[in-house]
């Protein structure tokens, strides 16, 4: 049975938005598993999650005690015969395959955050990496993104980068 999974992060809430978008909460009611790459800022954008979809996400670097200790700095699962891992952040751009290859050997996908930019590469080992942007801070990307994805037969099948209408401003 296919798993449908909606992949966020960085949405700094109330930093960057007051709360999430209703585009992301449909998608969360819509899918399966909400994975999160951290900065949430807030735990009640964690408790919001919860409430549409079972959440696996990890803590960022703007989040405070309340969500690390509630969330691990890396997380994993395995999804259909797919091994996830979630991370909030992973360097810079230049030599990320190299290094992801070498800090995570046992997966099959790593999320990530961090930049706001979005990403999709396969690493030479064949690591897939997925950076769904942000849907409340676009900040030098031309829209607000997650991404979608469906888990199926042992495979990643139909990822695909959305874009999220303007986030509710704060202030």
């Amino acid at each position: 049975m296919a798993t449908r999974v909606l992949l966020i992060s960085d949405t700094h809430i109330p930093g960057r938005a007051r709360r999430l978008p209703d585009a992301v909460l449909r998608a969360a009611d819509a899918a399966d598993l909400v994975i999160h790459a951290g900065d949430w800022v807030t735990a009640s954008v964690l408790d919001e999650l919860e409430r549409h979809a079972p959440v696996l996400g990890v803590w960022g670097n703007n989040d405070g005690p309340d969500l690390r200790g509630r969330l691990p700095e890396v997380a994993r699962r395995t999804i259909d015969a797919v091994r996830f891992a979630v991370v909030h952040e992973t360097g810079d751009a230049k030599r990320r395959e190299a290094r992801m290859d070498a800090a995570f050997p046992d997966t099959d996908v790593l999320v990530f955050g961090h930049s706001h930019i979005p990403w999709d590469s396969v690493t030479a080992r064949g690591l897939r990496l997925l950076n769904p942007g942000s849907p409340t801070d676009r900040r030098r990307q031309p829209v607000h993104t997650m991404m979608t994805a469906v888990v199926d037969a042992g495979a990643v099948r139909d990822v695909r980068l959305v874009e999220v209408a303007s986030a509710t401003r704060s202030g």
